[in-house]
């Protein structure tokens, strides 16, 4: 079956891969490419009205900081060390510094990185789709996040910094989004965004098993060619950042897939061998994409 690009609309597309959601309902569903604006999408795509059953579990919450043993406690090392990493690429020079910069966190979920940005002297802003990690995150930072459709009705917002981490993948309509951030980020502002790279060395190797494709989950699938395209009108790309631990988590995530045992074990050294042979490539588990307003 042949789907229209949910982006471009081309009808030049084609099959790239069968898979199924491993992390819930084990249903079945596909990947398809787009020849002429290289996106892959998921298919058949959700609804707006059918998504949300597909988040509904509570492991999709990164409410992890209060459990106990051994590996949630790795996590929570690990997440630490990607939040300071996080903040260094979204403000790599003294503009944190030069005023107080105006910070809007795009699926901010529990509020995590805005909580590190508001110790970092940031004004603050969130919004997440999800309603109990905005009571969850609005407790945390003493602050109110808000649902998505707020930025549309506040025509005077302009922010400094616009991050999504891990969000963009989610979104149905990229290019009201798109030009949404475009019409809210300052002039001499920047949007960045961080997605799984669907041509790292993990994904080659697990496949249809590979945990970043999180079908239905993640609707779209990113490399630079679809992520510039997307943005070429209205953001221009100036760096790339890898997010190095992103490939054991995902990596020790597919492991559970395949099912085979020794899990933790073997996603670290998967993850380690993604890594190394990025070094050569740059084509990392994660990337974070860095652009400037045009």
């Amino acid at each position: 079956m042949t789907y229209i690009c949910p982006f471009c609309k081309s009808q030049n597309t084609k099959q790239f891969l069968k898979l199924k959601d491993y992390f819930l309902t084990q249903e079945e569903f596909e990947i398809h490419e787009c020849t002429d604006c290289h996106l892959l999408f998921t298919a058949p795509r959700p609804t707006p009205l059918e998504i949300g059953k597909y988040y509904r579990s509570e492991d999709y919450l990164s409410h992890n900081e209060h459990k106990k043993g051994l590996v949630p406690w790795i996590y929570n090392q690990v997440k630490k060390i990607n939040i300071r990493r996080k903040f260094e690429i979204a403000f790599a020079d003294d503009l944190v510094k030069e005023n107080k910069t105006r910070l809007l966190d795009y699926g901010c979920g529990v509020g995590d990185f805005l909580f590190y940005a508001k110790q970092h002297e940031c004004n603050i802003y969130g919004c997440d789709l999800s309603e109990d990690a905005r009571n969850f995150a609005s407790e945390k930072l003493k602050t109110e996040i808000y649902a998505p459709e707020k930025l549309s009705t506040q025509p005077d917002w302009r922010f400094d910094v616009v991050t999504l981490w891990h969000v963009f993948e989610h979104v149905d309509d990229l290019e009201k989004l798109v030009s949404e951030f475009h019409r809210i980020i300052a002039d001499n502002g920047r949007l960045v965004i961080a997605v799984p790279n669907h041509k790292s060395y993990d994904a080659e190797i697990y496949k249809d098993k590979w945990a970043a494709y999180d079908v239905p989950r993640h609707l779209n699938h990113f490399h630079k060619e679809s992520l510039e395209f997307i943005m070429k009108d209205k953001f221009r790309l100036e760096k790339i950042h890898p997010l190095k631990w992103d490939a054991f988590y995902i990596s020790i995530l597919s492991e559970n897939y395949v099912g085979k045992g020794n899990s933790f074990l073997k996603g670290v050294i998967s993850g380690l061998k993604s890594n190394y042979k990025a070094k050569k490539t740059g084509e990392y588990s994660s990337l974070v994409y860095v652009f400037d307003k045009i």
